[in-house]
C-alpha cells in the first residue's frame, strides 16, 4: 500500500469542511444498502434502490447542483459514436464552470494550484484549463471520432459496445438515473475483509446493472458536491504527469486511493477507492 499523501490529506479535509453544499446522509437522503453483491455478477442482493430518498428541493436549490444536473442529458453514453456539443450545451458547461469557480472548495483548490505553479492567477485562464480538462472531446481507445470527454466518463457514466458500462462515478447521476428505473442497484461490495458499510458512509463500493450490463465494483462519493468532486480530481490530475495516478488520502474517517488517468491533457478518468474507514 502506498503511503499516505499527508498534505493532500489535509488540503482535501480542510475542503471537506467547506463543502456547505454537501448533502447530509440522514437529513438530506437517505441510502437503502441492502446485501452484499455477489462476485460473480449473479442474481441481485437487492430488491430495493439504493437512494430511498433524496431531497430534490434542495438539489435543485443550489447552483452547483442545478447546472451541473442540466449536463447530464447532453451526451450519447455509447462509445465509438461521435459526440456533438451544441451552443447550448457549451453554455451549460460555462455556467457550471462558473457556478463551481465561485465556491470557497474551488478557490481553495486554485490557491493550492496557484502556489504549485500548475494553475494560471486569472479566474478566466483557471476556467479555461478546466474546461480544456473536463469539457474537450477527445476519441477513446480505438475510435478516430472524438466520443468522450472527462466530464461524460466520470460523472455521466459511457457504454462500450453494450456489453461495459465505463465511468459513472457520481452519485447524483446514480440517483437520477435509478428514479427513471435505468440503473438496478444490486449490493454493495466490501473489501476484503471488511465489515459492511453504513447508512452514513459517504464513499462506497457498489455493484449495478445499467443499459444492460453489470459493472461489478464502481465506487463513488455519496452526498458531496459536484465542485468537491471537480477540485479533487483537478488537483491530483495537474499534480502528476503519469498515465495513471493513484494518492492515498484520508478524508474524514475514509481512508481512500484516489485513481486519476490521464487522456493526454484531459481526464480519462477519475474515482475514489475505498480502502477503509476507521470506524471499523
Amino acid at each position: 500500500r502506498e503511503a499516505l499523501n499527508h498534505e493532500l490529506s489535509t488540503l482535501f479535509n480542510e475542503m471537506w469542511d467547506m463543502d456547505v453544499n454537501r448533502l447530509m446522509p440522514g437529513k438530506d437522503y437517505t441510502i437503502d444498502l441492502q446485501g452484499k453483491a455477489g462476485a460473480a455478477q449473479q442474481g441481485d442482493s437487492a430488491a430495493r434502490r439504493l437512494f430511498h430518498n433524496v431531497n430534490e428541493e434542495r438539489l435543485k436549490s443550489i447552483k452547483t447542483f442545478a447546472t451541473f444536473i442540466s449536463l447530464l442529458d447532453n451526451y450519447e453514453t455509447s462509445t465509438g459514436v461521435a459526440e456533438v456539443v451544441t451552443p447550448e450545451e457549451t453554455a451549460e458547461n460555462n455556467r457550471f464552470l462558473d457556478a463551481i469557480l465561485a465556491t470557497k472548495v474551488m478557490k481553495l483548490a486554485h490557491e493550492y494550484l496557484l502556489k504549485k505553479n500548475l494553475a494560471k492567477p486569472n479566474l478566466a485562464d483557471f476556467k479555461h484549463q478546466l474546461y480544456d480538462i473536463w469539457f474537450q472531446l477527445y476519441a477513446r481507445k480505438g475510435g478516430d471520432s472524438p466520443d468522450s470527454c472527462g466530464f461524460e466518463h466520470v460523472f455521466v457514466g459511457e457504454t462500450r459496445r453494450g456489453k461495459q458500462i465505463l465511468g459513472l462515478h457520481n452519485w447524483v447521476q446514480f440517483y437520477l438515473q435509478e428514479k427513471r428505473n435505468q440503473i438496478d442497484y444490486k449490493g454493495y461490495v466490501t473489501r476484503k475483509n471488511k465489515t459492511r458499510p453504513d447508512k452514513d458512509d459517504q464513499v462506497l463500493s457498489i455493484q449495478f446493472s445499467w443499459k444492460g450490463s453489470v459493472k461489478p465494483i464502481g465506487s463513488t462519493f455519496i452526498g458531496v458536491s459536484p465542485e468537491f468532486e471537480f477540485a479533487l480530481y483537478t488537483i491530483i490530475f495537474l499534480l502528476s504527469e503519469g498515465k495513471v495516478t493513484r494518492e492515498t488520502v484520508k478524508i474524514e474517517e475514509y481512508e481512500l486511493q484516489i485513481v486519476v488517468c490521464r487522456h493526454g491533457h484531459h481526464i480519462g478518468t477519475a474515482y475514489p477507492v475505498l480502502l477503509n474507514t476507521s470506524s471499523e
